[in-house]
């Protein structure tokens, strides 16, 4: 992986607002959530993720598409957010926002606030989701308020999943799930400067995906100021 600070500062288009649904398999009230993802994923507008968790494992069925790292991405949200503990379905909106993700009006909502907000720098993706070049720079809009270094993530998504599920609160269904966050990984840092990134095949060959999200986001885990998404279904 090459990371470099280089190249000019670029004037993109406003970014998109990013919503992460954490869900399960074996919760029965997050199909209706699920269902309100798939229709995000298909906005502009919008990068809509869906990070299936693992801790309801334990209520009689495996999730198929769960990972160990959105249960720790969800987890560490809590602890930033001075939440409690974690729930699905849960939305988290531009890293600062969290919503009931089968509550679609306030879902929309929190959506049409964050679309207001003119804050952002541009994030730029060329190659393919297995062969990667990223430009991350500063937009047009201007973002000098800033608080602190910025993570530059790199999700691995794989675009539509159908699962037949056989046990727990939700057997005998049959479930499609969009955008399904396969692996998530801290790929570079920007400070406020033009940053060019370079992911050869090998980095990102881990798991099955075909589309590539980068989301740029301030501390770690607050406030997205900035995302693309690469690839086709």
């Amino acid at each position: 992986m090459l990371i470099a600070a280089t190249g000019p500062v670029w004037a993109g288009a406003k970014r998109p607002v990013v919503v992460e649904l954490y869900t399960s398999q074996g919760c029965s009230s997050c199909p209706p959530a699920d269902a309100i993802l798939a229709r995000l994923a298909d906005r502009k507008d919008v990068i809509a993720l869906s990070l299936p968790i693992t801790y309801w494992d334990m209520l009689g069925w495996k999730d198929t598409l769960a990972s160990d790292t959105n249960t720790r991405r969800q987890k560490a949200y809590a602890q930033v957010m001075g939440r409690g503990g974690v729930y699905t379905p849960q939305m988290i909106v531009d890293g600062v926002d969290d919503v009931v993700g089968s509550r679609e009006a306030a879902v929309d909502s929190v959506i049409e606030t964050h679309e207001s907000d003119p804050r952002g720098v541009s994030v730029a993706l060329t190659g393919t989701p297995r062969d990667l070049h990223v430009l991350v720079g500063q937009s047009s809009t201007g973002t000098s308020e800033h608080g602190g270094d910025s993570t530059i993530w790199i999700f691995q998504v794989m675009a539509k999943a159908t699962v037949a599920i056989h046990a727990g609160e939700n057997e005998g269904r049959s479930m499609t799930y969009r955008n399904i966050v396969r692996d998530v990984r801290a790929a570079g840092v920007w400070k406020g400067q033009p940053v060019s990134l370079d992911l050869p095949r090998q980095e990102i060959m881990n798991d099955p995906h075909n589309l590539i999200a980068v989301i740029v986001q301030e501390n770690g885990y607050g406030r997205v100021i900035g995302a693309a998404m690469l690839g086709g279904q």
